[in-house]
């Protein structure tokens, strides 16, 4: 009798969610971002407890710091290319399988990742030989010791390059079949296979357990989301056909994201590095500080950005530019909503928030206190930051990527010097704060310069 209850208020459940998600474009959205949503805070759940177990065995110790400038160009270097490349990608992959069919969708997706694995080997290589100076420039700050266990630890962590770029195109490939559910959850075997290796073998590698943890989790990742894509009977072997025309119209909305995403990427490395340049521990501070804002941002961001882009892209591949407005006027006035109310919240917390997950071990109270102060800046870049995801992923739709490019040339100069004078009275709180100014400003650049692209549109 409980099993049969128990099925029919399940099934019960799963008919009501059809329903609902079979609904109007507005409902899919929300209902896709809804199971990202849940999807990546389980993720971003597991990756705080991952940097719990960091801020148990490291603290802010000299090694992390030499870890986190490290990790630095392999993950930014490759986010970029892997990122730009799939948000080029998606549009074209959509138009195509929806106006000639799975197979040429198919032949597309072969030669984007074979022109991916050309791109991340020839990334690798330039790192390779540039890498060990940038890191210099980097660390200004550190001593010799902690420079050279920095280089040491980026060779280490270059074949991330690799597995990241295929993960971030595969998924992209699931979320473009609005298979979302699957591409959101896989990410959590990440930060749960770097917990249990530096818990297991930080004793003996120390910091080195958690590079090769982050290697073992990439890789576990990427091979769970290859066995969906071939359940799906989607190919993964790269074939390379010739510059074709969707692949022309990928590349040419490539390089103005790989510049945009250059630029804009380059505020976090800039933060790291300009926080190097401030007493020891300074860059692990900033670390943590933007660990929780980072995970809300996660969360809220990659669940909109993610859920939006393919209804986006279907939308203006049969030019529905009222339906376009109404979604995009629709979650404006609900990212309000939510996100100023949440920010005051974690505002007003961040200190007691800070003291609860983080204060143990190596971690000591006036830690607590420091982060806490920079952590609560920095919530105050939330509004902001998903606003100008749910412009941006129009922007992509409609493969006006320029400015997105744009944006970030006026975002990143004024990050630097913005830093550069407030760090001079508020350390590490005047980087956080230019932080949330510069993301501003790029709401407002990209809110204008899109309002008159769709204003052109309208009126051919």
């Amino acid at each position: 009798m409980g099993n049969s209850s128990y099925s029919l208020s399940l099934n019960s459940l799963t008919h009501f969610w059809n329903r609902f998600a079979e609904g109007s474009t507005n409902r899919k959205i929300f209902g896709a971002t809804l199971i990202i949503g849940f999807f990546t805070f389980s993720v971003k759940l597991a990756s705080l407890l991952k940097e719990l177990v960091v801020a148990s065995v490291f603290g802010t110790n000299d090694a992390l710091d030499a870890f986190l400038i490290a990790f630095l160009l392999p993950s930014f270097v490759g986010g970029i290319v892997a990122g730009a490349l799939s948000a080029a990608t998606v549009p074209t992959y959509i138009q195509v399988r929806e106006k000639e069919g799975p197979v040429a969708a198919q032949k597309l997706i072969s030669g984007i990742v074979a022109l991916a694995l050309g791109i991340m080997t020839l990334t690798i290589i330039l790192l390779v030989v540039f890498g060990p100076q940038l890191l210099i420039f980097m660390g200004s700050g550190f001593d010799g010791e902690k420079l050279i266990l920095a280089k040491k630890l980026l060779f280490v962590l270059l074949p991330m390059i690799f597995l990241n770029g295929l993960v971030t195109i595969y998924s992209a490939v699931l979320n473009a079949e609005e298979r979302f559910a699957l591409a959101a959850c896989i990410p959590a075997v990440v930060p749960v296979v770097s917990a249990v290796m530096i818990l297991t073998l930080a004793e003996e590698w120390g910091v080195y357990s958690l590079a090769f943890g982050f290697l073992a989790g990439f890789g576990l990742q990427l091979s769970l989301l290859a066995y969906c894509l071939k359940k799906r009977k989607i190919g993964l072997m790269p074939k390379w056909a010739g510059i074709t025309q969707p692949v022309r119209q990928v590349i040419g909305q490539y390089m103005p994201l790989v510049a945009s995403g250059f630029l804009m990427s380059s505020t976090v490395l800039v933060d790291q590095s300009m926080a190097a340049m401030l007493e020891a521990g300074s860059v692990a501070t900033l670390g943590y500080s933007n660990k929780i804002p980072a995970t809300l941002l996660g969360v809220g961001a990659l669940a909109l950005g993610t859920a939006i882009l393919p209804f986006y892209s279907k939308m203006v591949a049969n030019k529905d530019w009222k339906g376009i407005e109404h979604t995009l006027k629709t979650y404006r006035w609900k990212i309000i909503q939510v996100s100023v109310p949440l920010t005051l919240g974690f505002y007003f917390y961040s200190e007691p928030l800070v003291r609860a997950l983080f204060e143990r071990g190596a971690f000591t109270s006036a830690d607590t206190i420091l982060v806490g102060k920079v952590q609560a800046v920095y919530f105050l870049q939330v509004p902001f930051f998903l606003s100008a995801t749910l412009i941006t992923r129009l922007i992509s739709s409609l493969r006006y990527n320029q400015l997105l490019m744009f944006g970030s040339m006026i975002t990143l100069p004024l990050n630097i010097i913005m830093n550069y004078v407030l760090m001079q009275y508020y350390g590490l709180l005047g980087i956080a704060m230019s932080t949330v100014i510069a993301y501003a400003v790029s709401l407002v650049f990209l809110s204008v310069g899109l309002h008159r692209k769709l204003s052109r549109l309208r009126k051919d």
